[in-house]
């Protein structure tokens, strides 16, 4: 019988996984038709809509305009302004703002452009599939130690890291195929949204092919996150071991070490933060700023602060290190205690 097959079908049959991974594809599933009913498609109707709410708006300035400019010319009269200073010297300087400077697409609604928006959509899918795959893989591992399953298993297949690594495959298989199933759905459902609730205009074979890239980042993402879970999992031989990690990476790691990076007046704070990273990584650059070192270079004192970019190699490594480290001590683990 073969041994991966058996895992397959393991996988397949956990009601942890399966309400996980129906949990996660509700949670897109909502996120979908949040971004259907929020969104509209732009025509006559509204374009003239938002032509007479831009008119509206430049009614309103100019009537503000003319009274303010009254209360300047009564302030300057009664020589109330010399005593706040409210006004400018010559009250014909309070003037309504230019009629092109109130443009009438401010007050369109909120319509779907697929080109613009897509990629954003790719990243929220990756980061949903990503904790289901950290949580899946923790927990098909981990209550195999739990249970005292994966002790049975060695006795008729003693080769630990064989086992180990079969499950781990396993795992990711099933992953991977979940993931491409549901990214199929995904692209095909915001293009109905791009088609009914926006636009779909522009699409390129090089803008696909860059869709294309960030899906296979993300799916790369899911794919790590899935193995460090399983990882953890394993060292500890517990699910809680994963979970515990994680949330304590999470409160500890993250919010607690933002919090001391900013009292000790660090540069480039969100640099030290793993969600950074993630975002790098699927969006190829992160620029940082830090507006505390405001460089003031010109004579109007036009505020240029520092940046700092954060690339999808920087991400990479940092992905690659933490990958190797915590698998490659599950393995020497798996390796080297006692399993009974």
């Amino acid at each position: 019988m073969s041994l991966y097959r058996t895992e397959l079908r393991r996988l397949g049959k956990r009601r942890f996984a399966r309400w996980a991974t129906l949990l996660g594809l509700l949670v897109l599933g909502a996120v979908l038709v949040g971004v259907f009913f929020t969104n509209q498609k732009i025509g006559p109707d509204q374009r003239a809509a938002a032509q007479q709410k831009a008119e509206q708006e430049y009614q309103q300035q100019v009537s503000w305009a003319e009274a303010e400019r009254k209360s300047c010319e009564q302030a300057k009269a009664s020589g109330q302004d010399q005593q706040d200073g409210r006004y400018p010297p010559d009250c014909e300087m309070i003037t309504p703002p230019p009629p092109e400077s109130i443009e009438a697409q401010w007050f369109l609604p909120s319509t779907f452009d697929f080109r613009a928006s897509f990629e954003e959509m790719i990243v929220t899918f990756t980061a949903i599939l990503a904790l289901i795959g950290f949580v899946i893989g923790a927990s098909f591992v981990g209550a195999e130690w739990s249970s005292g399953g994966m002790t049975n298993l060695l006795l008729w297949r003693p080769q630990r890291l064989t086992v180990l690594l079969t499950k781990l495959a396993a795992l990711l298989t099933g992953l991977v195929g979940v993931t491409l199933a549901a990214a199929a759905v995904w692209t095909a459902g915001f293009w109905t949204v791009g088609t009914l609730r926006g636009t779909t205009e522009k699409m390129t074979a090089g803008v696909w092919q860059s869709f294309a890239l960030t899906g296979l980042r993300g799916l790369v993402l899911v794919v790590v996150a899935a193995t460090i879970g399983f990882a953890l999992a394993s060292l500890g031989r517990h699910t809680a071991m994963a979970l515990g990690g994680a949330i304590g990476a999470v409160v500890v790691g993250q919010f607690g070490l933002g919090i001391v990076m900013s009292m000790a007046g660090a540069r480039f704070v969100e640099a030290w933060l793993l969600p950074t990273y993630g975002l790098a990584w699927m969006t190829k650059k992160v620029t940082l700023e830090d507006w505390d070192s405001c460089n003031t270079s010109s004579h109007f004192g036009e505020c240029k602060p520092d940046t700092f970019d954060l690339t999808w190699q920087h991400a990479s490594i940092l992905f690659f290190v933490a990958l190797v480290a915590v698998l490659g001590a599950a393995l020497v683990s798996m390796r080297q205690r006692d399993v009974a």
